[in-house]
């Protein structure tokens, strides 16, 4: 699986988020769904051919613990943030989105609205 370093331009991070990246359907499909835990700086990036609010959409069912989602768009700018409670049945960005971060809820407060984000290959 190759691996994207995600900074937060706006407001940089005190370490970055190296996220997974996730462009097929399998490994969309599958996600974080039975995984025992996530690591503080670890998480998935989700990526679509294109924004959406229900292509970019996510569930929890099958999850052991919560996470933070964070959408962007295609310019790479934060359009949503929420933490992700597990089992529940759906979340659903309120703008389109073309990007997904899952990553550890201690994230959440690293990202918000308008934030701008770079993706590096590592």
């Amino acid at each position: 699986m190759q691996h994207t370093r995600i900074e937060n331009l706006t407001r940089p991070l005190s370490s970055p988020v190296i996220a997974g990246l996730c462009d097929s359907f399998w490994a969309k499909f599958k996600g974080l769904m039975f995984s025992p835990c996530i690591q503080p700086t670890e998480g998935l990036l989700f990526q679509d051919n294109g924004e959406s609010r229900i292509d970019s959409s996510i569930h929890m069912f099958f999850m052991n613990y919560d996470i933070a989602v964070v959408w962007i768009d295609h310019e790479r700018r934060v359009v949503d943030a929420k933490l992700a409670k597990r089992w529940r049945p759906a979340y659903v960005p309120m703008a389109p989105a073309q990007y997904t971060l899952e990553t550890h809820p201690d994230q959440l407060k690293n990202f918000q609205i308008g934030d701008v984000l770079s993706f590096e290959t590592v």
